[in-house]
């Protein structure tokens, strides 16, 4: 695939950032109804200014998103504030934009690649394949300062961010409905508008192209909240008490993860990009592939298998240590097979169209065409 020599060139050569520790995922996260969100991005026939404020006749047409919710989904409290996106995309550009409502407009960071995760933010993540390896992400608070980083594969599975990898032409547009950073007074919100190069997106996707009409991309949102008070006159995070620690952020999303932990690319919503314009009437329909729902099947014995690994050390030899027993897969019997040495192993199941797909030690997953019958 295009661009991969580069890749491992990077993550040699660059600076990397620190690495969160280990995320498993519960058995009552792994039985959660698979059901990421889906949006159809429509084409934009002019190109779009990144002063975010939303005015073009596209980005009136464009649909919103539903409003996001709580990382962990409908076990949590919906956000008590608004935030909702818009997608559009050109032959050159990607672009979002996020509404997002805000009484305290906050930011104190200034330096490009900064943890702008520390100040309130709104945050992409894409992965273009869909392999949940070799993503992006990008993450902007109010002052319109970003941090664009790539992963090679998720934190989970040994990936590291790579913090040198930057979306170049990037377009950061901040309109805000209020005054940063005055306490004194309340605020309404504000609106992010982001311009996205294909041409360096498209480093991850399939065969190095950007999307083609029909095409699905994975791509989900995140706003990080933190819970703010007054002090001399300025703002800043409430401690826990008797501690010097802020309190935990709120992390609200558009497709929610099941977990607090957003570097879950199987957990990412759809985007289909479309070749009409936005507005166009009828809406276009998303259409569901069918061997998502397989990969799925696939991503559960992968949760088994590393908290078999967890548990004992060694990873499970045979499917029946795992208990295949209630994965299932809509409309097709779903039948794994696996083979295993002692630090590898890969599970293969056969899937709709011909198809063949497989998930490894790593959690990367993808398919194989299925050799004819009777082919040698």
């Amino acid at each position: 695939m295009l661009g991969r020599l580069f890749l491992a060139t990077a993550a040699l050569l660059c600076t990397l950032a620190p690495v969160p520790g280990r995320q498993d995922v519960t058995p009552a996260q792994e039985a959660a109804p698979f059901a990421p969100r889906r949006y159809v991005a429509y084409r934009t026939a002019t190109p779009i200014a990144s002063d975010g404020r939303l005015a073009e006749p596209a980005w009136v047409a464009a649909p919103w998103t539903e409003a996001f919710v709580d990382i962990e989904g409908d076990s949590r409290p919906r956000p008590r504030l608004q935030t909702r996106v818009k997608m559009l995309w050109d032959d050159v550009n990607f672009y979002v934009a996020a509404e997002m409502e805000e009484p305290d407009l906050w930011g104190t960071l200034q330096q490009r690649d900064a943890v702008i995760f520390h100040d309130n933010d709104f945050e992409v993540f894409i992965d273009p394949d869909g392999d949940t390896h070799a993503y992006y992400e990008l993450e902007v608070n109010v002052l319109g300062t970003p941090w664009d980083l790539m992963l090679l594969k998720p934190y989970r599975d040994g990936g590291r961010a790579i913090d040198a990898w930057d979306i170049a032409g990037l377009q950061v547009g901040i309109d805000t409905r209020g005054t940063v950073n005055r306490s004194r007074d309340r605020d309404d919100g504000w609106t992010v508008e982001l311009v996205m190069p294909w041409e360096v997106l498209r480093e991850a996707a399939t065969a190095g192209k950007p999307p083609q009409p029909g095409e699905q991309w994975r791509v989900n949102f995140s706003r990080v909240e933190w819970q703010l008070g007054i002090v001399d006159g300025g703002y800043a995070k409430v401690l826990k008490p008797g501690s010097n620690q802020p309190l935990p952020e709120s992390n609200w999303v558009w497709s929610p993860q099941g977990a607090i932990n957003m570097h879950m690319p199987e957990r990412w919503g759809y985007v289909q990009f479309s070749s009409r314009p936005a507005g166009s009437s009828p809406a276009d329909e998303f259409v569901v592939e069918p061997n998502e729902g397989v990969k799925w099947a696939l991503r559960r014995l992968y949760y088994r298998q590393r908290a078999f690994r967890t548990k004992t050390g060694r990873y499970a030899g045979r499917l029946a240590e795992l208990d295949t027993s209630g994965i299932e897969v809509d409309g097709l019997e779903f039948r794994p097979e696996m083979k295993v040495t002692d630090s590898l192993y890969e599970i293969v199941a056969p899937g709709f169209g011909g198809l063949r797909l497989h998930i490894d030690q790593d959690g990367r997953v993808w398919g194989t065409k299925s050799a004819p019958k009777g082919a040698h």
